[in-house]
């Protein structure tokens, strides 16, 4: 598999993700369903703590990416939903840092929803990744 980053200005890479990921000669293609902070049991935690619910969202997703045989390295697209994208904002470097050490930077769009499916619930993170 190879990718190319597609970036025709260069701010948002300065910001952690790419304008667009070329991927040719990939064989396998994951698309995963959004993750929130839910434990093993399928119960919220971190009511109304957005960092440690990014955490824990993005650990989550990373369990799928694990679970298919792949990693945060893979991940070529990310889908951020939040309730409030002020909130999230100051904690948003705990996401690019941890995609920066897998040495990736997925085309990303964030966007501001009314609510989640789980109340309380204040972000969730829907990625595709390719191997």
């Amino acid at each position: 598999m190879e990718r190319v980053a597609v970036n025709p200005v260069t701010w948002s890479a300065e910001l952690g993700f790419n304008q667009g990921e070329m991927v040719t000669g990939q064989t396998r293609t994951l698309y995963c369903s959004g993750q929130t902070a839910m434990d093993a049991d399928g119960r919220p935690r971190h009511d109304g703590d957005m960092a440690a619910q990014l955490a824990l969202s993005l650990d989550n997703l990373e369990a799928v990416l694990v679970g298919a045989g792949m990693s945060l390295a893979n991940l070529v697209r990310l889908t951020v939903y939040t309730t409030d994208v002020d909130l999230l904002f100051p904690h948003y470097g705990v996401l690019a840092a941890r995609l920066a050490a897998a040495g990736v930077a997925p085309a990303t769009t964030m966007l501001g929803v009314t609510r989640l499916a789980i109340p309380g619930q204040l972000v969730e993170l829907e990625g595709t990744a390719v191997a």
